[in-house]
């Protein structure tokens, strides 16, 4: 047997076995009734009563308008047009996002925690964009329990993960993992089988679990290929959650950066439909693509400088910014700065959102998260001075509709104070989070069976016409 047919197996072991440690378990996994505690069995119970409730609506309402295009909003991106249905979160422009009615304060405060913990479960905010209701611990443990019995990757994704060249971008590596993970797709095995269109939704959920258990190893094997010499990640721990066991896969053990990776996997599942990525998921699923397809697209418009990719340009603006004045600097001095920056024709990274017309939630709970953890850290302390500074600017010039920081103009602060410095990586990290949202959202557009998307285009000498243009 070859070397490397060895080490391949050694590192297929290691990643598919069980810690036999004896730590106490982080849950209480055993419950009373099963049904209760199942994902699955709750949603079944569920969808009968949307699919009646939407049937009826769309009988009674479905000529209703809700909304006129013009022509500046079809060469503009789209923008503000109503043409979706996204039942898992809606982002209010003064209120920001809130996941099935609740806004990223509320969910901080009701959604499980780790023992111990304060901040939020993506397992329990999963429960929630799935079915609408706040998860009691225990169903967010159960579902902590079935991702970490559904992550083992196949081996044939592992061989092409450690056949990559250094070279290509963590994210052309996770796209393609993803899209290779389809192999594994009951969603398109049974639909090449001939399955009943009503059973689309469960094969599309048990992709979606699956999937969603497989990114965290799936992205530190890219993690410790690129930065750490191509050491194997840690095998899956089950008495830890997925957030926990992601960090320690990655390679890092503080306590602190686990609870920041709660949040931060939390605050970046869901934005929507219209975004790119979760517009991009929806669409591709809506041609009855699998999950694995859909969302492997829907990582590839994440990995645009204008969506995902926008954390690290703020980063690297913001670096240079410290290094460009060096130390402590006055007020006056930053602002002088920023207006040389906008006058030079150039953007304030990390401010303004196409939708958002305050301060975005999930930058503030960041923001409280870096005060309580990393108040007097030389990088935090310059963010919290441009968050002084920039608005009332922004408000002066009078170009920008929202002066106002969004999510981006935080987060790599705070993982850069934890020592995952490697900026290229950050928009994998919003991958595996954006997964929790994009495919809860699929998983509805095949119980209420959505039809293939495809809206009508007019060229410009057509839509001259339409509107009686010269």
């Amino acid at each position: 047997m070859s070397s490397s047919v060895l080490v391949l197996r050694n590192i297929s072991q290691r990643l598919l076995s069980s810690h036999q440690n004896t730590l106490v378990p982080l849950f209480p996994l055993g419950c009373r009734h099963k049904s209760d505690v199942n994902l699955k069995d709750v949603l079944a119970s569920l969808i009968p009563e949307k699919q009646k409730e939407v049937a009826e609506f769309r009988k009674t309402h479905g000529k209703s308008k809700v909304g006129e295009v013009t022509v500046d909003m079809m060469y503009g991106g789209m923008r503000g047009i109503r043409g979706l249905v996204t039942e898992t979160s809606v982002l209010d422009p003064d209120e920001g996002i809130r996941f099935r009615g609740y806004s990223i304060p509320e969910c901080q405060k009701l959604l499980p925690k780790a023992p111990g913990g304060e901040e939020p479960l993506p397992e329990g905010l999963f429960w929630l964009l799935v079915t609408g209701n706040i998860p009691t611990q225990e169903q967010a443990a159960a579902i902590t329990k079935e991702w970490n019995e559904r992550a083992e990757i196949p081996n044939h994704v592992i061989t092409m993960l450690n056949n990559f060249p250094d070279r290509l971008h963590p994210m052309s590596q996770f796209s393609a993992a993803v899209t290779a993970m389809n192999s594994e797709s009951k969603f398109a095995k049974a639909y090449s089988e001939g399955v009943n269109k009503s059973k689309y939704w469960e094969l599309c959920y048990e992709d979606s679990m699956d999937l969603i258990a497989k990114l965290p190893t799936v992205a530190a094997i890219i993690y410790r290929n690129l930065y750490k010499g191509g050491s194997p990640p840690e095998p899956i721990d089950k008495k830890k959650d997925w957030s926990w066991n992601y960090t320690t896969m990655l390679g890092f053990d503080n306590p602190d950066f686990v609870e920041l990776m709660r949040l931060y996997l939390t605050i970046h599942t869901d934005h929507e439909g219209g975004n790119v990525s979760a517009h991009t998921c929806h669409l591709v699923g809506s041609a009855l693509s699998d999950p694995y397809l859909s969302f492997a697209a829907a990582l590839n418009g994440l990995a645009g400088p204008l969506h995902g990719l926008a954390n690290q340009e703020v980063l690297v603006w913001t670096t240079k910014l410290q290094q460009s004045l060096g130390g402590e600097v006055s007020d006056q001095q930053l602002r002088d700065f920023i207006w040389n920056t906008l006058k030079s024709g150039q953007v304030v990274p990390g401010y303004g959102h196409a939708v958002l017309r305050k301060t975005d939630p999930r930058y503030m709970c960041q923001r409280e998260f870096a005060l309580k953890h990393l108040p007097n850290d030389p990088l935090f302390k310059l963010v919290s001075q441009i968050y002084k500074v920039v608005p009332d600017i922004l408000i002066e010039q009078g170009k920008a509709k929202n002066p106002w920081p969004n999510v981006d103009a935080h987060s790599g602060v705070l993982l850069q104070y934890y020592g995952l410095k490697e900026m290229n990586y950050y928009t994998v990290m919003f991958g595996v989070s954006r997964a929790l949202g994009v495919l809860a959202s699929l998983i509805w557009d095949r119980a209420l069976g959505l039809p293939i998307e495809r809206p009508k285009s007019f060229d410009t000498p057509h839509l001259k016409k339409l509107v009686g243009a010269q």
